[in-house]
């Protein structure tokens, strides 16, 4: 938002001590007078219907040359069309062949018909206070460590109404096994009761079955645990992915569409989550400490189609899906890395690092997503920048492509309000864009991979999804990965029922400290 100018004074009134000045013949500076955001989205409509507006003189002469033919001419093209038939035959053939090679060789488009985000009861909600006290009481934290996870948590953007496991409100905490298989049915079962009430699909209709969870891992699988609740088919195509952190919901996303590639006419559905109970952690490492402190439950459920008859119902369409792996870096490969501390005590221990590691990931995954998704004018833009900085001037700074004219909505991994600040920097978005991914942090906390999707429920609960939309989800997990999914709005959509904002969406956005 610009500030307000000035007016100048009149021409030849006094100025300062008595001074006159006289009414400059010079042209106006067009850097001061201008608006220049006006001048770059003039230049990218411009460059964007280039195509277009070069065709239609093209067109407007066609038509005119056509309007001027009389029947005497259209005689003889229809002689000359005559005595050349075995020429339009043979073009015929290879027109049909070749559309028809095309159809049968294009990706089949996949349709998210719909998700349900769960939303655990009130009498797991934890307050700060009851958090410092509870910690205190296990007895297994030192004075530092308990003053330092008051500190994450004053700073860390989570609110009074995040939710941690029945078996952390215990005193002393019951990490137990059967705990933990718990926490997994309730969130996995209460996502999926949701969805396939919303979408009055059977169970039996799933032909596919993708879920991650990266801490949580019993055998049998939580794949299985959800086979058996739902009495799913025998032939079910079933994963389980573990271990790739709060990204692997995206990678679940993309697992999910490369099988709807492969099997005509079915569903998938993904259950993203992660697993708190056995995973805390009671030492006094520092680095090992943070985690503790924003994670939080929550879980979801999403609904794939390939059929095309569910195009009219479904709420998007998978555009892209981009994932970048920084694993073979040693240091990116160990800034979040689950391991035991100096008194045996197991947790997930956080880089000092993971920040700038991050932002490494990050500009690699958007060089590669840039070109699928960014207009021709952006492109354009980055790279005459980019070689005037290689071939001319190394100080010129490269040009960062502007992101908000390749998407509407922004949902960014609620992992911690540094993250989110990071980017909401580096990519040069305004507060509404990271506005999802704030609340999000603020009501439900650092839910892993499921929390993309909490922050497309908060988008659709206020409102603001209309056709044509297009949303990009981006997370970043253990590994280190970076990855991206760009799905399109096919109609103006309301949030599903039991949608976990439902009552509280009026609420937000709050001022976060």
């Amino acid at each position: 938002m610009s500030a307000a100018a000035t007016p100048p004074p009149a021409a030849g009134a006094p100025v300062g001590g008595g001074v006159q000045i006289h009414q400059s013949r010079r042209l106006p500076d067009f850097l001061q007078s201008v608006n220049l955001k006006y001048v770059k989205l003039g230049y990218h409509y411009l460059i964007t219907h280039l195509l277009t507006l070069l065709l239609v003189p093209l067109m407007a002469v066609i038509i005119i040359e056509a309007s001027q033919m009389n029947p005497e001419d259209i005689h003889q093209l229809w002689l000359h069309l005559h005595y050349n038939l075995v020429s339009v035959i043979i073009c015929s053939a290879f027109l049909v062949f070749g559309s028809t090679v095309y159809i049968m060789t294009r990706p089949r488009s996949v349709y998210l018909v719909d998700y349900s985000c769960y939303r655990p009861p009130d009498h797991l909600q934890v307050k700060y206070q009851q958090f410092v006290e509870h910690s205190r009481l296990t007895g297994d934290f030192d004075e530092s460590s308990l003053e330092f996870q008051r500190k994450i948590l004053e700073r860390s953007g989570l609110g009074e109404e995040t939710y941690v496991p029945e078996a952390m409100h215990h005193i002393p905490p019951r990490p137990s096994m059967a705990a933990a298989r718990e926490e997994a049915e309730q969130v996995m079962y209460g996502a999926l009761d949701d969805l396939f009430a919303n979408t009055r699909i059977k169970p039996k209709d799933i032909g596919i079955l993708v879920v991650n969870c990266s801490l949580f891992n019993p055998t049998p699988s939580l794949s299985a645990m959800i086979v058996n609740k739902y009495k799913l088919r025998g032939n079910i195509r079933s994963f389980n992915l573990g271990g790739m952190g709060c990204s692997a919901g995206v990678i679940a996303i993309d697992l999910a569409k490369d099988m709807l590639q492969v099997h005509r006419n079915t569903y998938a559905v993904v259950v993203s989550t992660e697993n708190i109970t056995q995973n805390w952690y009671f030492g006094n490492k520092k680095s090992m400490l943070i985690p503790n402190c924003l994670f939080r439950v929550g879980g979801a459920a999403i609904l794939l189609s390939n059929k095309s008859s569910d195009r009219r119902r479904a709420k998007y369409r998978l555009v892209h899906v981009v994932r970048s792996h920084c694993g073979s870096d040693d240091k990116a490969f160990r800034c979040v890395y689950q391991e035991e501390d100096g008194n045996g005590k197991t947790g997930v221990s956080l880089s000092k690092d993971l920040m700038a590691i991050a932002g490494g990931a990050l500009k690699t995954n958007i060089t590669t997503l840039g070109p699928l998704v960014l207009p021709i004018s952006e492109q354009l833009l980055f790279f005459v920048t980019l070689m005037a900085k290689r071939f001319f001037n190394a100080k010129v700074k490269p040009y960062i492509p502007d992101f908000k004219l390749a998407f509407n909505h922004f949902c960014i991994h609620a992992g911690g309000r540094a993250v989110i600040d990071e980017l909401e920097k580096n990519l040069q978005l305004l507060p509404v864009h990271v506005e999802a991914s704030r609340m999000t942090l603020h009501r439900f906390g650092n839910t892993s991979s499921s929390s993309i999707w909490y922050e497309l429920a908060y988008t659709e609960a206020k409102g603001r999804m209309r056709k044509g939309h297009r949303v990009w989800q981006i997370a970043f997990g253990s590994g280190f990965k970076c990855n991206s999914a760009v799905w399109q709005a096919l109609r103006t959509v309301t949030p599903s029922p039991n949608s976990p904002w439902l009552d509280c969406i009026d609420k937000y956005p709050v001022q976060t400290v």
